[in-house]
């Protein structure tokens, strides 16, 4: 079986177009190798665990740093939950509570 990442819904994907193109193209870049060796071969710098089941790709270019936050669902697939750019050095509190709401309401 192959790995998939999706986003969780039209949120996500808005998320994702408003990121300048370098930002999407090294997000892109990293979701390619998810789905092209599996979310176990992939580890930093590309990605990291943040808490629970909640991890985060690491995006970086020109324009910056961005952070796509997401869980593994069932079997081989990756769920983008929440997509910012990053200007700080933590991930906000705001950006984990907003993903956490997310998978929140997606297993309902």
């Amino acid at each position: 079986m192959t790995w998939a990442v999706e986003t969780l819904n039209a949120k996500v994907d808005r998320e994702i177009a408003t990121l300048p193109a370098d930002l999407q193209a090294s997000l892109i870049r990293t979701v390619d190798l998810i789905e092209e060796h599996g979310f176990p071969f992939v580890g930093q710098p590309h990605v990291k665990h943040l808490t629970e089941r909640l991890w985060e790709i690491r995006a970086k270019g020109r324009s910056g740093v961005a952070r796509a936050i997401y869980v593994t669902a069932t079997g081989e697939t990756v769920v983008i939950l929440h997509v910012f750019q990053k200007k700080t050095q933590k991930t906000p509190i705001k950006n984990l509570k907003l993903a956490k709401q997310r998978l929140r309401d997606m297993c309902l």
